[in-house]
């Protein structure tokens, strides 16, 4: 295990075990299951910075358990208790604690599922253009943040590392996967995210827009996979400053790139050193996301 000079995580690795490395997770294949270690490596715009935000990893983590058991669907998780590992992961247990799962292997879709309930990001700077989102006509008279009349089902392709996903519309997403499959992705997506925003409206945020995986059990149905509502997954605004007109300061890793480009990052690899105030800050809106959408301090 690597740490860098502030406790964060940057790199794990388990000898004799088969390992994938992401920008921020390290899988590691146990054969019918997966390892996933989620670290404190932290990316802005497709580059992964030389060093770590703490507890990032465990936020993500344990926001993403919290998130299964809130949806009670079939999705992919085993267990997330270090104790309950294998034998083989046991040396290393206390750099697993609250930052890993043991997940059953399913064969994932390739799409990226994307909801959004805010007209922001990318989706506005097409709507600027065309008034259209991934290609969907909208109505006239949106503005930057706006709350969209209805929830939209925005996918990409799935990019490899460095690349950048790509955006389709739904009769690509047919052409991709099926009609059938297609329709079910279309359905959860949304589904999932109503749920989910109806219920951090109730704690002061709201879920601009998330990101959803899916896989393929054995009898073919859809399970839910890899990370969900994470701050890197997620764009979450404190309801507190939302107002139409102005993104409101995000509970993820904006700060970061705002500071990036404060200085003028090329956004070309390799990326600089944060200041130890842009870490601990990051650090404090990270948990402050754990804290707000859980109820619970981060263990």
């Amino acid at each position: 295990m690597k740490y860098d000079k502030n406790q964060a995580l940057l790199e794990c690795a388990i000898p004799g075990l088969p390992q994938k490395s992401g920008k921020v997770r390290d899988v590691f294949d146990l054969g019918d299951k997966l390892l996933m270690v989620v670290t404190d490596r932290i990316s802005a715009f497709d580059v992964i910075l030389p060093c770590g935000v703490p507890d990032k990893g465990k936020v993500l983590n344990q926001l993403s358990l919290f998130w299964l058991d809130f949806f009670g669907v079939k999705n992919h998780l085993v267990t997330a208790d270090v104790d309950a590992y294998p034998a083989a992961l046991q040396p290393y247990k206390e750099d697993l604690r609250g930052r890993s799962m043991l997940v059953k292997k399913v064969n994932m879709v390739e799409v990226e599922c994307i909801a959004r309930g805010y007209l922001t990001g990318s989706g506005w700077k097409e709507y600027q253009k065309s008034g259209t989102v991934n290609g969907e006509k909208l109505r006239a008279g949106y503005e930057n943040a706006s709350k969209l009349d209805e929830v939209l089902f925005t996918p990409t392709t799935k990019a490899a590392i460095g690349d950048h996903d790509e955006a389709i519309d739904y009769e690509q997403t047919k052409a991709l996967v099926g009609e059938a499959t297609a329709t079910a992705l279309r359905d959860a997506t949304i589904g999932l995210y109503t749920k989910a925003a109806d219920y951090a409206r109730e704690r002061g945020i709201i879920i601009a827009d998330t990101k959803f995986e899916f896989g393929k059990d054995a009898d073919g149905s859809l399970i839910l996979a890899d990370e969900v509502l994470t701050p890197d997954s997620s764009r979450f605004w404190p309801a507190a400053s939302y107002k139409v007109g102005a993104n409101p300061p995000s509970l993820d890793k904006q700060y970061v790139r705002d500071w990036l480009d404060s200085i003028h990052f090329n956004h070309q690899p390799p990326g600089p050193v944060l200041p130890d105030e842009v870490i601990a800050k990051t650090r404090e809106i990270y948990r402050k996301a754990y804290r707000d959408l859980s109820g619970s301090e981060l263990k």
